[in-house]
């Protein structure tokens, strides 16, 4: 005795794409927010270098405490 053919869902091949497509937008979340944090680390860290260089600069303009004037 042959059995019939199973007629596919189509329901569940939409179920598989929703769930790939919220997948793929919660990695491209992640991935800018990971991408402008370092982005934003690298430009403190150029901003801190060049305040701490100007700081530096302007304590050897200054004379020592115990120097003439």
């Amino acid at each position: 005795m042959n059995k019939p053919p199973r007629k596919k869902n189509p329901t569940f091949g939409i179920a598989i794409f929703i769930v790939v497509a919220i997948l793929l937008v919660i990695a491209t979340l992640f991935y800018n927010a990971i991408h402008e944090k370092r982005e934003a680390d690298r430009q403190d860290a150029q901003g801190s270098s060049v305040a701490s260089q100007a700081a530096a600069a302007a304590n050897a303009m200054k004379p020592a405490s115990g120097a003439a004037q």
